[in-house]
């Protein structure tokens, strides 16, 4: 059974999930598509998304050049953290949605440690 890339996405995905999904720890979950970053901090069970960020916010399309490369990952993530951070959370799980550590995933995910959130 051969798997194209975005259901081996997925099954990283699901195996990263489960493993959060038994810590009970909140998530701070990642999508990008080529063209914009994501990023929503949400409780543990997932019925609640308590912190928001993306390219498609108005704070940053006035100051980003471009949406879909590794300096606009870094704004999303330095967003995410503050407001995580306003919001009292201060330690979540990193969900990366099965998408490879690197490149954005990566900028985003240092942005957020040097404000301030740990995981």
């Amino acid at each position: 059974m051969k798997l194209n890339k975005q259901e081996t996405r997925l099954r990283r995905a699901k195996r990263t999930r489960m493993q959060i999904r038994r810590l009970e720890a909140t998530r701070l979950c990642i999508h990008k598509t080529p063209r914009h970053m994501y990023a929503q901090v949400t409780t543990p069970d997932g019925s609640k998304t308590l912190a928001y960020a993306s390219t498609l916010d108005k704070e940053l399309r006035k100051t980003l050049k471009s949406t879909g490369n590794s300096d606009a990952a870094k704004e999303v993530g330095k967003l995410i953290a503050k407001r995580a951070l306003a919001a009292g959370i201060r330690t979540v799980a990193f969900d990366r949605s099965g998408f490879l550590y690197h490149g954005r995933i990566k900028a985003l995910a240092e942005a957020a440690r040097e404000v301030g959130l740990e995981f």
